[in-house]
């Protein structure tokens, strides 16, 4: 199978194309030099040139809080540069799977979201990931929307390494608990990514690591596992103020992978041993 993934640079984007390669798939790695996603007529012509049997769209702007000053590079980078792939993608008859986020709901309640629960996205972010996953779904027929969260990989920023290179300079550090959700190493998602294009089971999905914690707990693990003597205090969503509003119910069922046969993602603790004997 030939298999274009956009955003090859990011943490996630970076390891499909490892586990497409491992498999024996033709992976074609772009990022905004190869093809920037904003521009419909550069998208088209790399797309009807590779003519991929299906393209995993790992490009985004991530940048939460500063979306919220930035909506129209966000909402041109996650929901127009988004349309311009799936169009292509409808064009070219290939299947489409497209990253989106726990964002897309109101982050209220205790009760895990549904794959197909109603979105009503709180900041400028969780927005612009909404209207990319209407775009997929009015323009692509073969579309994969799989949602994931608190994500880590070995490319780029995460909360694990904020947390290490904190570790290093403070004694306590400060970190919400009133934010509960499930962390999801890029790695282990990657294979779940490679499994499903492989099938036709399409549809809306939501994918990260097993067990649940508040970003609080996911802390305390970090600094335990990396033998790092340091405390963690926790304190409140309102007593860390952030531009963008973050939701507190991240928590995310995954039955439907289990009901369309595929393999879940370890427990998150198995996921943070293993990322950290990869870059420390």
């Amino acid at each position: 199978m030939k298999v274009l993934v956009t955003g090859v640079k990011g943490q996630l984007g970076y390891d499909v194309i490892n586990e497409l390669e491992k498999r024996g798939h033709v992976a074609i790695g772009t990022d905004v030099e190869e093809m920037d996603i904003t521009d419909a007529g550069k998208v088209e012509t790399v797309l009807k040139n590779e003519k991929p049997d299906a393209v995993v769209h790992c490009a985004a702007y991530t940048a939460v809080d500063a979306a919220e000053d930035n909506e129209d590079l966000c909402r041109k980078i996650n929901a127009e540069g988004t349309e311009n792939i799936a169009k292509a993608c409808q064009e070219l008859n290939c299947k489409m799977l497209y990253l989106s986020t726990d964002y897309v709901f109101d982050g209220e309640g205790e009760r895990p979201w549904e794959p197909d629960d109603e979105r009503d996205p709180l900041n400028v972010y969780g927005v612009t990931k909404y209207e990319g996953e209407l775009a997929v779904e009015k323009y692509v027929e073969k579309f994969f929307i799989v949602r994931i969260a608190w994500v880590f990989g070995k490319n780029g920023k995460n909360f694990i390494k904020t947390m290490l290179n904190l570790g290093k300079t403070h004694d306590e550090v400060k970190v919400v608990d009133d934010q509960i959700g499930s962390p999801t190493y890029t790695f282990d998602l990657a294979r779940l990514l490679v499994d499903m294009i492989e099938t036709d089971k399409y549809g809306r999905y939501h994918a990260t690591n097993e067990g649940l914690c508040s970003w609080y707990e996911f802390a305390k693990e970090i600094f335990k596992q990396a033998g790092m003597n340091v405390k963690v205090s926790p304190v409140t969503s309102e007593e860390f103020a952030a531009k963008a509003k973050r939701p507190h119910n991240s928590r995310m069922s995954k039955e439907k992978l289990s009901e369309n046969g595929f393999e879940r993602l370890p427990k998150w603790q198995d996921a943070l041993e293993r990322y950290l004997e990869e870059i420390v």
